[in-house]
């Protein structure tokens, strides 16, 4: 089979690419096909033509986004929903017109209103107002679920969508201001240790809910999905609900991740909230009965993730943990 992993130098894409990479190591006939942005830039319906018709992919997986935290969300709200729109057009048509019967795009959890009840299931998707702060990237991930029940309905393929949970792991973004929150505090926390600060400030109360899966959990149940006979997700899903949910079916407050991000990094200082912040959605988290009830489960712990986390980010910026 030939699958064309579009964002494969992300932190999900890259995590699928390698879990694909070991199954063809282990023999299985997996021939994979890759670009990176300055290769082929998905938000350019030409080249994304041209891209298709010349390598004519057995599946794909789009993993490509354009992804971050509250604050940059806030700031590019206009970049969030055009580039992430023009990547799910141009992908999923042009691989409908490629012939490619076999897709999967992975969305996110903010597509769910912001009132949701909890833990959010499947159905609650269009059900009230989204979290006004990533509403536009949100929408965008919404209209790709969308793009792939209609493709679906009118042309008979097999257009999937999984929708995980907040994920964190190796190859994730730790800029300063536009990362999602556990790679933000580990990196504030790290830096006021190396700096000898006495404190060190989250945003908002630190009330806020949120589920955490680690990347390579996120990989697994991707291509678990990916793999489930036709019928069998069929079974699961609906014609208009077509996406399943991944996630670990377990949440933490901002401000209780803060103290085990803090405890892992060695950082001994206070930790005090800055409530002029905003903070974004009270609680998310994912109902995940649907994907347990077909045989998936995580496997890395919150604690373990985050530690081998920070040593992923100690490596890659050339430091050692004390």
């Amino acid at each position: 089979m030939k699958v064309f992993v579009a964002g494969h130098r992300g932190m999900v894409g890259g995590a699928i690419l390698r879990r694909l990479q070991a199954r063809r190591e282990g023999g299985e006939a997996v021939q994979l096909v890759t670009r990176t942005h300055s290769e082929l830039d998905l938000s350019c319906q030409a080249g994304v033509r041209e891209f298709f018709r010349a390598e004519r992919p057995d599946a794909v997986i789009l993993a490509a986004a354009k992804v971050g935290g509250i604050l940059a969300n806030n700031t590019y709200p206009a970049d969030f929903i055009y580039e992430n729109l023009m990547i799910e057009c141009n992908v999923i048509h042009q691989a409908f017109e490629a012939g490619v019967t076999r897709l999967l795009q992975l969305g996110s959890s903010c597509i769910y209103p912001r009132e949701a009840p909890q833990p959010m299931r499947e159905d609650a998707l269009l059900t009230g107002p989204l979290e006004p702060t990533n509403e536009p990237y949100a929408i965008a991930k919404i209209a790709g679920i969308k793009l792939c029940e209609s493709y679906n309905r009118q042309y008979g393929v097999d257009y999937r969508s999984v929708m995980p949970t907040n994920l964190y792991g190796p190859g994730d973004n730790f800029h300063p201001e536009n990362s999602h929150v556990l790679p933000a505090l580990i990196r504030r926390f790290h830096e006021a240790k190396e700096s000898g600060l006495e404190s060190v400030f989250i945003w908002g109360s630190g009330t806020p809910r949120r589920e955490f899966l680690h990347v390579d959990d996120m990989a697994g149940a991707a291509l678990f999905v990916h793999d489930l006979p036709p019928d069998v997700y069929r079974a699961n899903t609906e014609p208009m609900l077509s996406h399943i949910n991944i996630g670990c079916g377990k949440d933490v407050s901002i401000w209780n991740l803060a103290e085990l991000v803090a405890e892992i990094v060695g950082y001994g200082g206070r930790i005090e909230r800055d409530d002029t912040k905003p903070d974004g959605t009270p609680r998310k988290l994912m109902d995940v009965s649907r994907l347990v009830s077909l045989g998936w489960k995580p496997r890395i712990g919150l604690r373990d993730g985050i530690a081998a986390t920070y040593d992923w980010y100690l490596a890659n910026n050339g430091q050692t943990r004390d």
